[in-house]
């Protein structure tokens, strides 16, 4: 019966890893501790332990593993060439599960941690360093982990624990995300400065119905406005070039390749000039988003508050 036990206990070569993991993992600081002092009832109390559990969970440990790790005298013990070589990926298992903990407990730290943090390219040059900037007055040392991307990319990024907080638009509407609307972005029609319609100042949209377009990619929340408001103005687009980035498809306006619906630059761009859509109304809503029920670390906290104190002035003038 006793040599059924034990053959039952032992781990079989070919087990699956994470069944190997779960039955090991519990048992490697006591090994560590107990190689480290080759002495069962030091290392007992050094790790304040019952000298009992300790011997019995090597005991189980060399059964696991089906291999002898020690060589006991009384309550001396010695590592086996086999105990060496476990011994080296051990404490290197361990170091790096001391670093991982060291490290995730520095992020959530209140003073010194981290906030991942995506936003869309037209947002980078301007926006979100002034809001970092203003954020660091009352917090110096928050560190931050900054990505952009469009809507889409972000949301999944959110989605897969990659990033705490994106400000994106359209604000998402899904039953595991949570959005606020903080501010909202007027639109303009972009087009080349010899342009016919350059020397206006304002336009409805129709007027532009027979223009060749630049747009971002399908995909972009930008691209999915522009097509909304074409739509309301009569028309769809006849779509000449696509880009990933609002600043290119200025500088395809400039070359006189399309015209533009666009948010405002950060700095006016020469060759380009920029007309106010009075119909239909043009105009996108920049909004926070972050995972439903996904717990905030102090610092990521402390910068939502901050975004959300910051709705209705959330852009440059």
């Amino acid at each position: 019966m006793m040599h059924q036990q034990r053959s039952e206990g032992r781990l079989s070569p070919s087990g699956d890893t994470e069944d190997i993991v779960m039955v090991l993992a519990p048992r490697l600081a006591y090994f560590a501790g107990v190689a480290r002092t080759e002495h069962v009832t030091r290392a007992a109390q050094e790790m304040q332990v019952p000298q009992s559990t300790l011997s019995r969970a090597m005991v189980r440990l060399e059964q696991d593993l089906g291999v002898d790790l020690f060589a006991r005298r009384g309550r001396t013990v010695s590592l086996t060439p086999a105990g060496r070589t476990f011994l080296g990926s051990v404490e290197r298992a361990l170091a790096e599960i001391e670093r991982a903990a060291d490290e995730v407990r520095a992020d959530a730290d209140p003073t010194t941690g981290k906030v991942a943090f995506g936003f869309l390219h037209t947002m980078g040059s301007e926006t979100v360093p002034a809001l970092i900037r203003a954020f660091r007055v009352d917090h110096p040392r928050v560190r931050f982990s900054l990505v952009q991307n469009y809507g889409e990319a972000m949301i999944e990024r959110l989605r897969s624990g990659e990033l705490d907080l994106c400000l994106t638009s359209p604000v998402p509407d899904a039953p595991d995300l949570v959005g606020r609307r903080l501010d909202e972005q007027k639109l303009r029609l972009v087009v080349p400065a010899d342009h016919r319609l350059a020397s206006r100042r304002r336009i409805r949209l129709a007027e532009a119905a027979d223009e060749a377009f630049v747009t971002l990619e399908p995909g972009y929340g930008l691209r999915r406005i522009t097509d909304d408001l074409c739509r309301q103005a009569g028309f769809r687009p006849r779509v000449a070039f696509e880009g990933e980035e609002a600043e290119t498809l200025r500088g395809l306006v400039a070359a006189g390749l399309g015209v533009a619906l666009l948010p405002p630059p950060a700095v006016p761009r020469p060759g380009v000039v920029e007309l106010t859509v009075t119909a239909p109304r043009a105009a996108r809503e920049i909004g926070v988003a972050w995972l439903d029920g996904h717990p905030d670390t102090p610092p990521v906290a402390a910068f939502k508050r901050f975004l959300l104190s910051r709705r209705g002035n959330l852009l440059p003038e």
